[in-house]
């Protein structure tokens, strides 16, 4: 009988045939959990009276929210995930010095494949979708059981389909698409769904936009967002492997999206939905411009906006904050040239953190600031103060913006050939 990617997946975890609607105990492949999320989980694990996790090599620890740790707090969440790590052996732990925001992390050390059913305690784990895994995010108490028993209970999602037909504009780029995605169906426009993302104008994307556009599927109130697998897939995986594709007469809704001409778009606070285009916010003054997280923080990203910047300076009174997404990401940026362009122009570069991207810490934003951010989420106080302002957007349009101090549609800067 037809079935969809994510009845596909959890059937064959499960050991049953599945339906959307239906709710099963399926097997996991990966369990993830952070410094923030870590040590609670690892707190449940032990009240629950579990001794060993269900296999070492499928839990992975990342410190990477308050590290390097930003005061004697933080220093102790990461001490009891090291120990914790050291305890059960765990064989994916990922210490500063060799680590990543774990989003970014996860797919380049190939942790993440095709089929493949991970759950981490953290909302955008649906991130690895991209990479055609039924992957989403779950509660502490939820992780501490999958690292207990490698088994965890799911609802099987319904699935969205979004159908990107046309050619966006030369200066609009993955972060564009799943934005105006958003703009169109809403923060809930996909609650607990498997959303989907195909057509002609996604197929177009490298690895690194799908794992963006994957990323974005919660705020769209997604369960998981998935990519069929293709050939730009098996060549970033570097192993010839097969996808889980929902079948032509599956039970799904599909809805097309016109992205012909789409230009550069921004989010506009305080909801990632609050779509406009970059060039009817040339009113907004910017006080900060931050590029990276588990968004925008690859090697294609920091390249793009580099472009920009190569040979200027960022505009006076712009604090410029320019974050890798990995270890191995800076060390490219670094052999590339591009390290030296952010810091020729004015920016600070700092070691892989997701500190900024929820306020926590190297680049906090004080009462009544703006920032343009190539992050995920816009609400309230998300990046510090309650009476901040974060605007979402991609690193064409935070570069851009950090040239001119206020929000700019990088055509105004840089001329994109056609095509």
């Amino acid at each position: 009988m037809s079935m969809t990617a994510a009845e596909k997946i959890l059937s064959s975890h499960a050991g049953e045939e599945v339906r959307a609607g239906s709710f099963v105990e399926a097997s996991v492949d990966l369990v993830l959990a952070n410094d923030i999320t870590g040590p609670l989980a690892i707190e449940i694990f032990r009240e629950m009276g579990a001794e060993r996790v269900f296999d070492p090599d499928k839990v992975v620890l990342v410190p990477d929210h308050f590290v390097p740790n930003k005061d004697v707090r933080a220093a102790e969440q990461a001490k009891l995930l090291r120990q914790f790590a050291r305890e059960q052996a765990i064989t994916h732990y990922f210490e500063v010095g060799e680590m990543g925001i774990e989003h970014v992390l996860l797919p380049e050390r190939g942790l993440v494949m095709p089929g493949q059913v991970i759950v981490g305690a953290d909302s955008h784990t649906c991130t690895y979708g991209a990479l055609g895994a039924f992957a989403t995010g779950v509660g502490s108490t939820d992780v501490a059981a999958a690292m207990a028993l490698g088994r965890l209970w799911f609802r099987v999602p319904e699935t969205l389909r979004l159908e990107f037909r046309g050619t966006p504009s030369p200066a609009a780029g993955a972060k564009d698409l799943i934005l105006h995605a958003i703009g169109e169906i809403g923060v809930e426009g996909a609650r607990y769904m498997a959303l989907e993302f195909c057509g002609p104008a996604v197929e177009k994307l490298s690895v690194e936009g799908r794992l963006t556009m994957a990323n974005m599927a919660v705020e769209a109130g997604a369960k998981v967002g998935l990519f069929a697998v293709d050939a730009k897939t098996r060549e970033y995986l570097g192993k010839d492997v097969r996808g889980v594709e929902t079948d032509p007469d599956a039970s799904f809704t599909t809805k097309v999206l016109d992205v012909a001409g789409l230009p550069p778009l921004v989010a506009a606070p305080h909801l990632p939905s609050n779509v406009r285009p970059a060039e009817e916010l040339r009113h907004v003054r910017v006080d900060q411009v931050y590029i990276g997280s588990c968004t925008n923080g690859r090697l294609e990203d920091l390249e793009a906006a580099a472009s920009i910047l190569k040979g200027h300076r960022v505009a006076p009174g712009v604090r410029v904050l320019v974050v890798p997404g990995s270890q191995a990401v800076y060390l490219a940026a670094l052999r590339r040239g591009i390290i030296e362009v952010f810091l020729e122009a004015g920016a600070a570069v700092s070691t892989p953190t997701c500190g900024a991207c929820l306020g926590g810490h190297m680049g906090v934003l004080a009462g009544g600031e703006r920032c343009l951010a190539t992050t995920n989420r816009n609400f309230v106080g998300r990046m510090g103060h309650e009476s901040s302002e974060v605007y979402l957007a991609g690193p064409a349009v935070a570069a851009a913006t950090a040239l001119t101090g206020y929000i700019t549609d990088p055509r105004e800067v840089v001329s994109y050939a056609a095509g």
